[in-house]
């Protein structure tokens, strides 16, 4: 495992890795002579040789392991267990590994209270008749068929809901040694379509039935936005990267809001006629600013 710090050089074979892939140009800036890391934290694996990208905090690598993997747990109110906690630390390549885990087992869990259906507009050329009778469709298919075209409502596990949590768990199934537990979630849903997701586009709307899902959802997307895939050949690799400045706004927010629970984040404020704000954190009167910065004397 190799440390180095935000805004740090990326020497080594990292260079021409970095240079090649163009899913890592957005985490690392161009320089004459090779790349310097952004604000993005986190691992980057590249064919089993892990580079760990720290926060500029402490300047003291074990310390600031520590902090990024605190915040990280506690923004994303992530419950791990202490030797899970542990594993990090000692090796923290684990923490994409430990955190998909972590998703997979919380997902199993509500696949035995039982998985989500709704009912589905279903079509299809049936012997009996079921639903509603298609008279274009008949004229078109069944000519000479005993058959008949049906339109009806099947309550059905195929839905958009079920089909994103089999693209997560397919997708995460790359990045993990044990994929155990992703397996069994891939089972549960055989009788899904597999789909592909623009994961910057996925919006679901929760209710009282799905309700019990919804953090899955959102752990899928956390860990889905943050794995970069990478593939070489034969050689797998990837980065599991987080943007400082996010991740510090939203840990500092959090904060506020267990110390009140009135605070409020990202919240717009009008301030004249066609004029607004929309500060990090509004507190009764107070409007607070979070800046990732490093003070200097």
């Amino acid at each position: 495992m190799k440390y180095i710090y935000e805004y740090d050089p990326v020497g080594g074979d990292c260079t021409s890795f970095i240079k090649r892939s163009k899913e890592l140009h957005k985490y690392f800036k161009p320089t004459f002579d090779g790349f310097n890391a952004r604000q993005y934290c986190g691992i980057l694996s590249l064919d089993g040789e892990d580079l760990f990208i720290l926060p500029k905090i402490a300047k003291n690598e074990e310390a600031d392991l520590n902090i990024f993997i605190y915040m990280l747990i506690y923004t994303y109110d992530i419950k791990l267990e202490n030797e899970q906690i542990s594993s990090c630390k000692n090796e923290p390549s684990l923490i994409l590994e430990v955190f998909i885990q972590l998703f997979a087992k919380n997902l199993f869990k509500e696949f035995q209270h039982g998985i989500y259906k709704e009912y589905m507009t279903e079509q299809d050329n049936l012997t009996t008749l079921r639903g509603k009778y298609l008279v274009n469709e008949n004229l078109k298919y069944n000519f000479t068929k005993n058959k008949i075209y049906c339109e009806y409502d099947e309550f059905s596990m195929n839905n958009e809901l079920n089909q994103f949590f089999l693209f997560a768990v397919k997708t995460l199934l790359r990045f993990v040694k044990d994929k155990k537990i992703l397996k069994q979630c891939e089972l549960v849903l055989d009788e899904v379509e597999f789909k592909n997701f623009d994961i910057n586009k996925v919006n679901f709307h929760f209710n009282r039935l799905n309700k019990r899902f919804q953090n899955s959802f959102e752990f899928a997307l956390l860990l889905l936005n943050r794995s970069v895939p990478l593939f070489e050949k034969d050689k797998k690799s990837f980065a599991f990267l987080f943007d400082m400045n996010l991740l510090f706004e939203k840990f500092v927010g959090k904060l506020f809001q267990s110390i009140d629970s009135s605070a409020k984040l990202q919240s717009s404020i009008q301030c004249g006629k066609d004029f607004f704000l929309k500060p990090d954190i509004v507190l009764d009167s107070i409007i607070i600013d979070t800046k990732y910065k490093i003070l200097k004397d």
